[in-house]
Order: structure tokens, then C-alpha cells, then sequence
């Protein structure tokens, strides 16, 4: 087995954003290789990390182990941390990281089938406890549903056409491997400019084998009655269609009105919670990219938990002020 190695992306910024000190709890939803929670426990921070891999888990408790029981690992999907912090007895956390997504190390492990650069099996989950493989649903899932997924998830335009040559192929022969997939792809939508033409067929599967924006949405709709009033939410997103449900989100729970034309008035939003601290994504500057090309398409948002209904015991933090661009940006592997 390959030695887990995981470069955290938009690491100073991260930190800064979540605001660690002694005496906060903070969640690392998706730990990795421990970057991240690192930089939060050398601060002072307690600090809870989260990882449905376990290899990643590995790593990141030997990287993490000096900081003795202010750092706690657990393997979970992060749309699980409610769960988490009732096992614990904590009440309330003073901040949540999810940096959404796979990882370096998951995509060049061929083993893990996440990327057709390497040959490996049709696997691309993130835990391995799991039943769903990739190879499961392009051998079984039905046409029409293949078809979906790849043009939702992957946003795929010849999506129809791809899975109609899978199916037409699986009825001869199963497909197995990445290599074999990442082919029979080809075949049907030759390359067109730098990007394979399965790269996104092989985003839409990952997505659906790890349920990726299921798990985000969760996460999302739980953290702001687990947040304390100045606790910090950040999410690191690698796609569009990640960076969309994030913003979406925000910006829901920190409107204080609705207002819809056919109403007088605008009303009270019962979800107003947070407040946002990045009114545009967070992007790695040309430093960052230049040592890890694989960040350019990530962005961080981030909003503070306000006082209110549902919030729980107080916390605290300053609002920071970070520039950046916004932009669409498209994460085939990064």
C-alpha cells in the first residue's frame, strides 16, 4: 500500500477563516492526511477529524498523535458529525471544515480506480465498507439512469450516447476496469481539446458511488444548530456543482428577508443564521498553484454563525477580510 500523502489546499486561509484558539472545538469534516488539522491543533485548538478513508485516517493519526487528547480521530462520513459530537457529549462547536472532494492520493492509487491515468478496478469509493462500486452501476444501473447521472453529475452533453454504448459493451462482456471504461469513452466522444473525454463520466461516477452532494447538503443543513454564535463554517469545493450547493446554502441562511413579488412585503426568514465572511470564493494564489497545480479549481467560502434561535452556547471570532476571483471553474482530477 502506497504511503498516504495528501497536500492540504488553501491552507493559511483555511485557518485563518476558522479562527482556532485554546479552548475551541473545531470539526475537520475531511481530514485527509491531517493538513489541516494540524495547522488548527498547532494553534490550540480541540479538534475533531473526520475521514471515510481509512488509510487517510491512518496517516493522519500518526501525523496528529503529539497533540495527544486534544486531537480525536474518528471514521465517519462527515454528513455524520452530528452523531459524532453526541458520542463525545459535546453541545455546540466552534467551527466546521469540509474540504469536499477527492484527494490526491485517492486519484493515484490505482487500486482505488478514481482515475483512468492509471489501470485499476472500477471501485472510486472513498470508504471501503461501502457496497456501491463504480463497476456496480455501469454493469447494472439501467440506461436511462446511467444517462442521468452522468449528465447531472458530470455534466456530460454526449451523456445519453455514452451510456448506450456502456450498456450495448456490459451485454457482451461486464466492464472492470478503468482503463477499460476510460476506452470505450473514447471510442464514443473522441478528445477534444486537453481534457480526456471521460473525465467527466468518471466525476459523475465518483460522485454517485460516495453520494458527494448528498453528503454536503446534510453536512450543510445541520452545521448552523450545531455552530456557536461566532462559530465558523468553511468549505473548500472543487467543482461547480459543489461551489453552486454551497452558495446556494450561504446564501439562504444569511438573507434576514424573503421577498417574492406577489407578496406586499418582504418576511422574516426563519433560516437566517450565518452571516457571510466571503462575499466572493476564496482562490489559492499563484504560489499555491505553481507547487500544486491540482488547486486551481478549488474555492472557499466561509460564514459565521450568528446569536439566535437554535444557537447554542456562545463562542466567539472577528470577521477577516480575504480578497480573491470568482469565476466557474471545472475540477475533472485534481
Amino acid at each position: 500500500m502506497n504511503t498516504f500523502q495528501h497536500v492540504p489546499v488553501l491552507l493559511p486561509e483555511a485557518v485563518a477563516w476558522m479562527a482556532p484558539a485554546p479552548g475551541r472545538r473545531l470539526v475537520d469534516g475531511t481530514t485527509g492526511g491531517g493538513g489541516h488539522s494540524e495547522a488548527l491543533l498547532e494553534r490550540g485548538a480541540t479538534v475533531l477529524s473526520l475521514d471515510r478513508d481509512g488509510d487517510a485516517l491512518a496517516a493522519a493519526g500518526t501525523r496528529l498523535a503529539p497533540f495527544g487528547a486534544r486531537s480525536i480521530l474518528r471514521r465517519s462520513d462527515y454528513r455524520e458529525f452530528p452523531q459524532r459530537l453526541q458520542e463525545l457529549g459535546w453541545d455546540g462547536i466552534d467551527g466546521l471544515l469540509l474540504d469536499v472532494g477527492v484527494s490526491s492520493w485517492q486519484i493515484d492509487a490505482p487500486g482505488r480506480g478514481f482515475s483512468f491515468q492509471q489501470d485499476g478496478p472500477l471501485d472510486m469509493r472513498m470508504d471501503d465498507r461501502a457496497g456501491l462500486t463504480a463497476a456496480v452501476v455501469v454493469n447494472e444501473w439501467p440506461e436511462g439512469e446511467l444517462a442521468q447521472a452522468f449528465f447531472r453529475y458530470g455534466e456530460e452533453p454526449r451523456a445519453r450516447r455514452i451510456a448506450a454504448a456502456i450498456v450495448q459493451r456490459r451485454d457482451r462482456q461486464p466492464l472492470r476496469t478503468t482503463a477499460e471504461l476510460a476506452a470505450l469513452v473514447e471510442e464514443v466522444s473522441p478528445r477534444r481539446g486537453r481534457l480526456h473525454p471521460a473525465t467527466k463520466v468518471f466525476q459523475a461516477l465518483r460522485m454517485v458511488v460516495n453520494d458527494e452532494l448528498g453528503a454536503l447538503e446534510a453536512a450543510l443543513e445541520a452545521a448552523p444548530g450545531w455552530l456557536r454564535p461566532g462559530g465558523r463554517l468553511v468549505v473548500i469545493s472543487f467543482h461547480s456543482l459543489e461551489d453552486r450547493l454551497v452558495k446556494r446554502f450561504l446564501r439562504r441562511c444569511s438573507s434576514a428577508e424573503l421577498d417574492r413579488p406577489e407578496w406586499p412585503a418582504p418576511r422574516p426568514n426563519p433560516d437566517h443564521s450565518l452571516r457571510l465572511l466571503t462575499r466572493r470564493p476564496v482562490v489559492p494564489g499563484e504560489q499555491e498553484l505553481a507547487g500544486n497545480p491540482r488547486a486551481r479549481s478549488a474555492r472557499l467560502r466561509a460564514a459565521e454563525r450568528l446569536a439566535g434561535p437554535g444557537a447554542r452556547p456562545v463562542g466567539g471570532g472577528d470577521e477577516l477580510n480575504q480578497p480573491s476571483t470568482d469565476g466557474e471553474r471545472e475540477d475533472p482530477e485534481r
